[in-house]
């Protein structure tokens, strides 16, 4: 028994050694490229790029790793070239939109792909939204944009830039006007600066790493956060979910917020050999540990929340146990855009 015991723990070692020995020889001089589906300058660009210097000393054969922006439709437009255009052999990686596992769902007509059928590689950190006003707006609190218009720049119609706003209008009744057109959260706040508009919505590692004076000199004003539970570094500032009324709102807010979760996450396309998706899921992982990673996350403000690849996955497969009667309600206030 001994014997037959390590005869498999042989052959099973061998065989995961084969498979990094396959990725190896694959990656060995090859390019792989990081498609951001946002403009240069936002956080999701920043924290795409960061990871995107770190992690192929941690993948085999050490390939380079190059920055390419996709922005469009909400970064569906790179959701659907990850999904249809390009090359399944895992020399190519994405971050894009939280909301693209639940737009999947909601049968948005610009999506082209299938959330669940992309190899999920992991997830550097949750997601915080916030809807904030520029300090000379005449909203100071949550409470005014139930009352009195709140004009707001926003992006495309599939990014959550837009989405968190109309969601509030929708369920919670609050007044908030979108301007549209602004090609990314660094243009939107911008507009906010120069008095366009009101406020914006955005992340909020955006405001950390853009402008991370903005909150403790009171040049904006947070009125509202878009997550399940406070962020630990805004405990008085209203989550969307516990503005909600009553149960049933709750619970569609939840579900909506809960795209927080996935957060940024970074995923190759289907179809790529397992070995591949390993090699890239285990590098991942061991970016997110690598100090010298940590230490360029801290210079901009970033924060690190990680989840595995295979982790990622199941989250993005929760969705397909939703009871529908929900799912119905969360596509009729959802897609209020």
């Amino acid at each position: 028994m001994k014997f037959a015991a390590c005869l498999v723990a042989g052959v099973l070692g061998a065989g995961g050694t084969a498979s990094a020995q396959d990725a190896a020889v694959f990656y060995a001089g090859q390019t792989i490229r990081m498609i951001i589906g946002y403009p240069t300058g936002g956080s999701n660009d920043i924290y795409a790029r960061t990871v995107a210097q770190h992690i192929g000393r941690h993948i085999p054969g050490s390939p380079r790793v190059i920055a390419v922006n996709m922005p469009g439709a909400g970064s569906m437009l790179a959701a659907n070239h990850l999904y249809s255009v390009a090359p399944r052999d895992g020399s190519v990686i994405a971050s894009v939109s939280q909301g693209i596992p639940l737009q999947a769902k909601l049968n948005y007509p610009e999506v082209r792909y299938e959330a669940g059928k992309f190899n999920w590689i992991g997830r550097m950190a949750q997601s915080t939204s916030v809807t904030m006003v520029w300090h000379t707006a005449k909203a100071m609190r949550f409470a005014d944009a139930l009352r009195n218009e709140v004009t707001l720049s926003a992006t495309g119609a599939g990014s959550t830039v837009t989405i968190y706003p109309n969601v509030m209008n929708e369920l919670l009744k609050t007044r908030f006007k979108l301007i549209m057109g602004y090609k990314g959260s660094g243009e939107g706040m911008l507009a906010m600066q120069r008095g366009e508009v009101d406020g914006h919505s955005t992340t909020w590692e955006a405001v950390k790493a853009v402008h991370p004076d903005w909150v403790p000199k009171g040049e904006v004003r947070v009125l509202v956060q878009h997550a399940i539970t406070r962020h630990k570094e805004l405990p008085d500032v209203p989550t969307s979910v516990e503005l909600a009324i009553n149960p049933d709102e709750r619970a569609v807010m939840r579900v909506i917020m809960g795209a927080n979760e996935v957060g940024k996450s970074y995923f190759t396309t289907p179809g790529v050999p397992p070995d591949r998706v390993q090699a890239l899921r285990r590098a991942f992982d061991a970016t997110m540990k690598d100090p010298a990673f940590i230490d360029a996350v801290g210079k901009i403000r970033g924060e690190i929340g990680a989840l595995t690849g295979e982790e990622v996955q199941a989250l993005i497969g929760e969705l397909d146990t939703l009871p529908q009667s929900l799912f119905d309600r969360v596509k009729s206030v959802y897609n209020e855009r």
